[in-house]
């Protein structure tokens, strides 16, 4: 299905579906639902007016624009190109939070860690992917698991990649410095291992300790582009993302991953999602939104 299947065509176009200080229509709504598809594979739809009007209203008044008009004017022209980046910052959404679905975390502590930790004591190779990592609070959960079982980790060829299509959101996630809100889905032991509280610019926070950061490499990525790696990968994550994509969309991303999976490799998604299409055959469910790869797709 297409994007512009979502808007019907026999409806006024210049109908208002969001209003406040700029009217959206339908026609403003249909422009942004193309563009934010064709970047990122995110399917937006009449139901979103409203998210998409508060989202977008107040970058609209930074720009000094008269309205959804001119901003649809302005991001699809070349001149526009950095608004248009800007404008997929602010429609994609990155709430995300220490150990959240913890049991993903149990599951990779118990099933999958031990042979890992052996297979890198022995000199074996060992990666793990965020594929949409947001402000680091995921790949960061990732390295404490790790590093409670292996606290020299980074002696050895265990390493884990973090990306996520927002350049913003990645410069928060190097940083790794957060507010103590953040930090209450983390045990005080690991706090005080491997966090510091530190003053930025005023405020108190609390700053991921190198031997954290040393674990993890980030890189901006766009799911619904090329990736330029090979894998492959003992464990991915991508939670709570293809959730925000089409059907068809889905089912290739499902696929590559399959393709992106060491033989028995694990797929942790989010609590609203489930593999689907063809790559259904490839994984084995395993546990709670928890996917078992089983060698069963042609490697990609």
């Amino acid at each position: 299905m297409t994007v512009s299947m979502a808007f019907d065509p026999r409806l006024p176009p210049d109908e208002c579906l969001a209003s406040g200080e700029f009217p959206l229509t339908r026609r403003d709504l249909s422009e942004i639902a193309a563009m934010i598809y064709a970047d990122a594979g995110i399917y937006l739809n009449e139901t979103k007016a409203s998210l998409v009007y508060s989202r977008l209203s107040k970058h609209i008044r930074s720009l000094g624009l008269k309205g959804f008009r001119e901003y649809c004017a302005l991001v699809s022209s070349p001149a526009g190109a950095q608004a248009r980046r800007e404008m997929l910052s602010h429609l994609t959404t990155n709430f995300t939070r220490f150990f959240r679905e913890n049991h993903h975390f149990e599951h990779l502590k118990t099933e999958v860690l031990p042979e890992l930790i052996a297979r890198a004591k022995a000199g074996g190779r060992v990666r793990i992917w965020s594929a949409a990592c947001s402000d680091g609070q995921e790949p960061y959960s990732i390295a404490l698991t790790v590093l409670s079982m292996l606290p020299n980790a980074s002696d050895y060829d265990f390493r884990i990649l973090a990306t996520d299509i927002d350049p913003k959101i990645l410069a928060q996630a190097r940083a790794g410095a957060y507010d103590a809100t953040a930090l209450e889905t983390v045990t005080p032991a690991i706090r005080n291992q491997y966090f510091r509280e530190v003053d930025i610019d005023g405020r108190r926070r609390w700053q991921v300790d190198e031997r954290v950061k040393r674990l993890i490499t980030y890189n901006e990525l766009n799911l619904i582009a090329q990736w330029p790696f090979k894998g492959p990968f003992d464990a991915i994550f991508c939670r709570n993302v293809v959730i925000y994509f089409d059907e068809p969309t889905q089912m290739k991303i499902w696929s590559r991953f399959a393709g992106m999976l060491t033989a028995g490799g694990y797929l942790y998604i989010g609590h609203s999602e489930r593999v689907s299409g063809e790559a259904k055959a490839s994984f084995d469910n395993t546990g709670i939104t928890t996917y078992r790869y089983n060698g069963k797709e042609r490697r990609a």
